[in-house]
């Protein structure tokens, strides 16, 4: 029996592979450090498949479209580098469990192969919407299959419905895979972007990053149809795709980065069926509440937590309501699960806000745990953004943190009033800012 272990959503701009960018890739840095990551990731869970699925390939505009030859390839030549190419074998007996799901669920497919595609005067290689996030999976993970599904012009309700043939497949097949979402956001995000700017590009840039990072597939298929059209997005049908492939699990989305600085956006996500990270912080708590025990990093967790060390913050809710936060700016274990025992104990007990965690509390909280960079020092606050960094303020042995991306603090401004405010800073002394960004796990 197959499993889904994971799926992730990945921009495609071909600018930020390093030989093409030429250093102008630098400006979407963050984006290329987080898939650089859910590189990492993937190669951790050793997939026997990976299913892709993009607009941005050999397809027909009314009809799914599913790469058929038993091997796959193609290059950039597009983009002036021929020599960078990739290879991969097809998985055939998935192909036909999706085909076989879909004629059940009455969606339009058809297999692809070379002698069909010279029929119709088609290209059967990959494009770049493969051919990017292959880019930074395969230098970490190379020992898989490659499943390669194009978006049509379908409704988006038809691209929901063919997830689920994606998933009754997998569970009926014997392939692990790994759903890959290629697709940009809106490409009308700044008046000297590809497309130019219209005001629809950034509200359904927030809407979508808002539910994906909610796990939220229905929200999704039903956002204003208006807005989505004069938004100009690219990758919702791969999205809703995964969110369809998604819809009987138990799944934590985490949104990785989001960033808009060619005009278009770029949206890295997770979409884990079990958050290890968040995973550590329960078991140390319930532990700790229940049998008053320190638990012991596992040897079978990923190698980033058991040989990597990070500064952790761990914040637990209740009923949606914080409950308790504790977290070091610096770390101060020996490895990134340490310090996420350490700290969610403690936001569990030591919160000098609230009274410790009860037993009877346990089955109502969740967790969220959030591994921060290298604090970085700013000189001004034009070089903050409430969304994409936290905060430290420095004086002396006085120190305030605030994290990023929390509601109600919208501007660099407030984040420092409230950090100052932590750290029993007075606004008029003179402090030092430090920056910093997080992955977060959990919601």
């Amino acid at each position: 029996m197959g499993r889904i272990l994971g799926a992730y959503m990945m921009p495609h701009p071909p600018i930020i592979i390093p030989e093409i960018g030429r250093g102008e890739e630098k400006k979407v840095e963050h984006t290329i450090e987080t898939l650089d990551m859910c590189a990492v990731e993937i190669g951790e869970m050793k997939p026997d498949t990976i299913i892709l699925i993009t607009p941005h390939g050999p397809a027909f505009q009314d009809v799914i479209t599913i790469l058929g030859e038993h091997t796959l390839s193609g290059d950039f030549s597009r983009f002036g580098l021929p020599t960078l190419s990739m290879q991969f074998q097809n998985d055939d007996n998935l192909i036909e469990g999706i085909m076989d799901y879909s004629k059940i669920k009455d969606i339009d497919c058809v297999v692809l192969n070379r002698k069909m595609a010279d029929a119709y005067g088609m290209s059967i290689e990959l494009e770049w919407g493969a051919m990017v996030p292959l880019y930074f999976i395969t230098r970490h993970y190379k020992d898989f299959r490659l499943l390669h599904i194009t978006t049509p012009l379908v409704s988006y309700e038809d691209m929901y419905r063919f997830g689920a043939a994606i998933q009754s497949s997998v569970e009926k097949g014997d392939s692990d895979v790994v759903i890959i979402s290629s697709g940009d956001l809106s490409h009308r995000l700044k008046v000297d972007g590809p497309y130019g700017f219209h005001p629809m590009g950034p509200k359904l840039d927030n809407e979508i990053v808002k539910l994906v990072g909610k796990g939220d597939g229905e929200g999704l298929l039903n956002m204003d149809k208006h807005m989505i059209e004069e938004g100009g997005e690219c990758g919702l049908r791969a999205i809703l795709t995964v969110f369809g492939a998604l819809k009987n699990y138990c799944i934590s989305p985490t949104v990785l980065s989001y960033q808009d600085d060619f005009g278009v956006g770029y949206m890295v996500a997770r979409i884990g069926m079990e958050d290890t990270y968040v995973n550590l912080a329960k078991n140390a708590v319930e532990a700790y509440v229940l049998e008053d025990r320190v638990i012991k990093p596992d040897k079978k967790l990923p190698e980033d937590m058991l040989y990597k060390r990070a500064a952790v913050f761990v914040s637990i809710k209740k009923d949606g309501a914080l409950r308790g936060c504790i977290g070091t700016i610096a770390p101060v274990r020996d490895n990134i699960a340490e310090e996420i025992i350490c700290n969610a104990i403690s936001a569990a007990t030591s919160d000098p806000r609230f009274f410790p965690v009860e037993k009877s509390e346990l089955s109502h909280l969740s967790y969220s745990v959030d591994v921060l960079s290298q604090p970085e020092e700013v000189e001004s606050i034009e070089s903050l953004n409430a969304e994409e960094y936290g905060v430290i303020v420095k004086k002396g042995h006085r120190r305030g943190v605030l994290l990023p991306n929390l509601e109600g603090v919208d501007t660099p401004e407030e984040q420092i009033s409230i950090a100052l405010s932590k750290g029993g800073i007075p606004p008029e002394e003179s402090y030092a800012v430090e920056r910093f960004r997080v992955i977060r796990h959990g919601r």
